[in-house]
C-alpha cells in the first residue's frame, strides 16, 4: 500500500485528509515543515499532500527541500491550500510540484489525482530502471555501469575494479540449451547481489562478462566467498545435474591509471591469465 506524506499546521485538516484517504492508503502526517523533512529523510514516502502557508518552513521550502533532494526528487507533490492566485499556482509549479487542489477540495478530485500521479511515479520508475539495468539479471547495464564507475574513479582513491567471467558458458549453451544458460547467468548475478548487496557497483557488460567497482577490502574479501558459492552451486535440468565456475581478474586503483578504462583493462588482463590458467580462480596481479 502507497504511503502518502500530510503536511499542515492545522490539526482539523489533517484530521480531515485523514479520514478520507486511510481506507485506501498508508498516512503519516506532518503539522510542520521541520517534521515533514525529518520525515521525508526518514521514511519511505510516495506521494506528499502539502500545505503551503505555514508558520517556520512554508510549503513552498518543503517542496524545494524534495526536489533538491536526489534521493527524494521523485516523489510527487501536490499542494493542497487555500492559495488561488495565480502567481501562487505557478510558484508552485516552478518548484516542482505536480499539482494543484485548492480547499474547500472535492473528495473525489483529490482521490483521482492522488491515482494518477502514484501511477505517473511507478510508470516512471519502471521506465528508469528499465534504461539503467539488465532485464535479465538486475544488473546495471553497460551504460549505467561505465556512468558511475566513471564517477566513482574520479571521486575516490581506494577503488578496486573486478571483471568476471563464467567459464567455457559457450559449451553450456551448446550442451544444455540457451534457456539453460540464461538461467546460469541469472542464478550467478542472484549470489553477486546476495553477497555484495548495493554496496558495490555491479554491472552486466555483455553475455556473460560482468565486472564490479568496490571501495573497501572488506567487499575484495568478498570475492573468494563468491567464487566458492558458485563452484558449489548447483542447477538441475531435466533431472541433470549442472554446475558451472567463473575466472576472476581484479585491480587497485594507483597513480598510473589515468581513467576507469585503464583501471578495468588492467583487471581483465589479469581476467585473462587467470582463464588462460586453469580457470575457476582469482588473479590480482599489479602490472
Amino acid at each position: 500500500m502507497n504511503q502518502i506524506l500530510l503536511v499542515d499546521d492545522v490539526k482539523l485538516n489533517l484530521d480531515i485528509l485523514k479520514k478520507v484517504l486511510e481506507n485506501q492508503y498508508n498516512i503519516v502526517c506532518a503539522q510542520s515543515g521541520e517534521e515533514a523533512i525529518n520525515i521525508i529523510l526518514n521514511t519511505k514516502i510516495d506521494l506528499v499532500l502539502l500545505d503551503i502557508m505555514m508558520p517556520g518552513i512554508d510549503g513552498y521550502a518543503v517542496c524545494k527541500f524534495i526536489k533538491d533532494n536526489k534521493k527524494t526528487e521523485n516523489i510527487p507533490v501536490i499542494f493542497v491550500t487555500s492559495k488561488v492566485d495565480e502567481a501562487s499556482i505557478v510558484k508552485g509549479y516552478e518548484i516542482g510540484a505536480v499539482d494543484y487542489v485548492t480547499k474547500p477540495y472535492k473528495k473525489l478530485e483529490l482521490l483521482a489525482k492522488i491515482k494518477t500521479h502514484l501511477k505517473l511515479k511507478k510508470l516512471i520508475e519502471e521506465l528508469e530502471y528499465v534504461a539503467h539495468h539488465d532485464t535479465m539479471t538486475g544488473a546495471y547495464n553497460r551504460r549505467q555501469f561505465f556512468k558511475l564507475a566513471i564517477e566513482k574513479f574520479k571521486k575516490e582513491e581506494n577503488i578496486f575494479a573486478i571483471m568476471i567471467d563464467i567459464d567455457k558458458f559457450k559449451n553450456i549453451n551448446d550442451t544444455y540449451g540457451h534457456q539453460v544458460g540464461d538461467i546460469v547467468i541469472k542464478t550467478f548475478a542472484k549470489i553477486v547481489k546476495n553477497i555484495f548487496g548495493e554496496e558495490s557497483i555491479f554491472g552486466r557488460l555483455g553475455g556473460e562478462e560482468f565486472a564490479i567497482i568496490c571501495d573497501n577490502k572488506e567487499n575484495l574479501d568478498k570475492i573468494e566467498k563468491l567464487r566458492k558459492e558458485v563452484e558449489g552451486y548447483e542447477i538441475y535440468s531435466k533431472s541433470e545435474k549442472i554446475k558451472f565456475t567463473i575466472s576472476i581478474g581484479i585491480a587497485k586503483k594507483n597513480k598510473n591509471h589515468k581513467n576507469i578504462d585503464e583501471l578495468l583493462h588492467e583487471a581483465d588482463l589479469n581476467l585473462y591469465d587467470a582463464k588462460g590458467s586453469g580457470r575457476n580462480k582469482i588473479v590480482f596481479r599489479r602490472r
